[in-house]
């Protein structure tokens, strides 16, 4: 048995799970592609037979790295669009963070984890985040008085997964980011003026 450097085998195990993940993490951003568990254990400084203490498979670590992804990426997503005054600001935000962090490497988890684990696996974890991350955007969308957010949602989503394939085929997010204010803003700011209208009314 390893020597355990916390106070107890449970914040040990912990610690070791965290310094597992986050190799992984740094491998899949760096290649784009699933990493061996042998990588994981020599990137991480332990022996290669531990990483199967914590996991049973690559594709059991997959899924603990997108299960670790989802609520940083909806805290980041969230964020971004708290800081918008306007709802018409919070859409572009929203679309905005997304791309950003596609362009950091999240979205290279899922994309592996596509080439390794059953599909329906990887659809359960998909749409696990695909509804978490839209949330704000449809509680926005209703704040406009849409009647239908999710589906607009869904168009916006769209706009964002294009802007992703952009990004993968080698365009910088600048530009990307660039494209989507100019495709996203008009529609934005037309909504914020619809509702500022329909406010106004007696």
């Amino acid at each position: 048995m390893p020597r355990i450097s916390a106070a107890t085998v449970a914040e040990h195990r912990a610690v070791q799970r965290r310094a597992l993940l986050d190799a992984a993490h740094a491998i899949i951003e760096a290649t784009g592609e699933a990493p061996a568990m042998s990588e994981v254990a020599d990137r991480a400084g332990l022996a290669r037979s531990s990483v199967y203490q914590y996991f049973s498979s690559r594709a059991d670590l997959l899924n603990a790295m997108v299960q670790d992804v989802f609520p940083r990426w909806t805290d980041r997503v969230t964020a971004a669009m708290e800081r918008e005054e306007t709802a018409g600001g919070r859409i572009l935000a929203y679309a905005l963070a997304n791309v950003q962090l596609v362009d950091e490497g999240a979205h290279a988890i899922g994309s592996a984890l596509a080439t390794l684990a059953p599909g329906d696996v990887l659809d359960e974890q998909a749409s696990r985040m695909h509804r978490q991350i839209q949330e704000p955007l449809n509680a926005t969308l209703g704040e406009l008085g849409i009647s239908d957010p999710e589906s607009v949602s869904e168009l916006i989503n769209g706009v964002v997964h294009v802007a992703t394939r952009l990004l993968e085929s080698g365009q910088s997010i600048e530009r990307v980011s660039e494209h989507l204010r100019l495709v996203l803003s008009p529609m934005a700011e037309a909504l914020d003026r619809n509702a500022a209208a329909a406010h106004d009314e007696p």
